[in-house]
């Protein structure tokens, strides 16, 4: 008698461990601008293609592309970089502070800040949000001030939560922002219910939550979908798929064989797939953005004159004009006269001015500055200011 084959329990391997080279060839990857955008009235059937498929806005030339290219204006996107470079300083330095001791926990949202961001400007100011601990970037867009956040961290005398939370729980209610839970997932269903109600009183606000892959393996996720899909809630549903739930590899959440967004469907709801979470849509010459390095970051072959005209020499101005901007810089640093002298011939605070003066030569509509006055004396520190 033949043997009948014995079943297998299948246990998913990621492609690559953490330290290991990343490898994303099971992705099946479709041209930037290639997704059509269907009507917002569609049945959800009709968006499967988009949840198992992916749309892509920005090509590999950093320009963005087709249907979904939002058309943002240049004052848009250098507000949306501003706060995605606000968010990652923010998160570096207090990271940095968490492996000194000084703080007992906290978590980046590093490479995820435009996921925040993004949506936050898109939204209204009156539309809940209920965000995961990697979604800093909310508060930076709707303007809680940094050091709210770190009291928080901190768990001082104006700490928001009282000391009943850990760090990084944030919450604000004037800012329409619902606490963070450590608990996976439960905003999900928190986020359902709050849109459920303002639908009851008839407002016109909506929902909008995050969670990792991960999450979306707990029970709350599907209540969460099940509720949504029912009674039609204005609600935005977001997972974030950064292949890895902390240690854990996204196949034991389900991300295997399908797409995340490919559930949405499959509850009877629209499903999207995004690529990427870069919003600006220009590449970085075109981002007007300068910053004043704390090392200063000189050409040591250049003269101090060239040194603060190489960002108007990159950007193609004539010599006359890159000399007169150069000479109106030198006026204002109190540089006269050392427009000749080599950048190795300079004092430090003559250096940190130059490294200053070639930031402010383009005039950036952002600048980051890594303290950049640290090596003046009094009087020309209030005077650069």
């Amino acid at each position: 008698m033949a043997s009948r084959p014995r079943t297998r329990l299948h246990v998913p391997q990621p492609p690559a461990r953490p330290g290991d080279k990343a490898d994303f060839s099971y992705l099946k990857l479709q041209p930037a601008g290639k997704q059509p955008r269907p009507d917002v009235k569609v049945s959800a059937q009709a968006t499967l293609p988009l949840a198992t498929g992916i749309v892509r806005v920005l090509d590999d030339e950093h320009r963005a592309v087709g249907a979904w290219d939002p058309h943002l204006e240049p004052e848009v996107l250098q507000m949306g970089l501003r706060h995605m470079l606000l968010t990652r300083i923010f998160d570096e330095r207090m990271q940095r502070t968490q492996r000194q001791g000084r703080i007992s926990f906290y978590m980046r949202s590093h490479g995820e800040e435009a996921v925040s961001v993004a949506q936050t400007m898109a939204l209204r100011p009156g539309d809940m949000l209920f965000p995961s601990y990697r979604n800093q970037g909310i508060y930076m867009v709707r303007g809680r001030p940094l050091v709210d956040l770190m009291c928080q961290l901190l768990s001082n005398t104006r700490d928001m939560c009282k000391g009943r939370q850990l760090p990084v729980m944030y919450h604000w209610r004037e800012g329409n922002v619902f606490s963070i839970s450590g608990n996976l997932a439960t905003q999900f269903p928190q986020a359902v219910g709050w849109a459920m109600a303002a639908a009851i009183k008839g407002e016109d606000h909506v929902a909008a939550t995050w969670i990792g892959e991960g999450s979306s393996a707990e029970s709350d996720f599907h209540a969460g979908m099940v509720f949504a899909e029912v009674y039609q809630a204005p609600v935005l549903l977001n997972i974030v798929n950064n292949q890895w739930a902390i240690s854990t590899f996204q196949g034991f959440a389900g991300g295997e064989q399908r797409s995340f967004a490919a559930r949405g469907p499959g509850y009877g709801m629209a499903g999207i797939r995004v690529d990427g979470n870069d919003i600006t849509a220009q590449p970085p010459d075109k981002r007007g953005m300068a910053m004043v390095f704390q090392s200063y970051a000189l050409w040591p072959h250049m003269t101090t004159a060239q040194n603060i005209g190489y960002g108007l020499k990159l950007r193609g101005l004539a010599r006359d004009a890159i000399r007169r901007r150069v000479e109106e810089i030198l006026a204002m640093l109190r540089l006269e006269g050392l427009g000749a002298r080599m950048v190795t011939q300079l004092s430090g605070g003559q250096r940190q001015r130059v490294a200053l003066g070639r930031a402010l030569a383009i005039n950036p509509a952002i600048l980051l500055l890594d303290e950049p006055l640290s090596n003046l004396d009094a009087r020309i520190r209030e005077e650069v200011r």
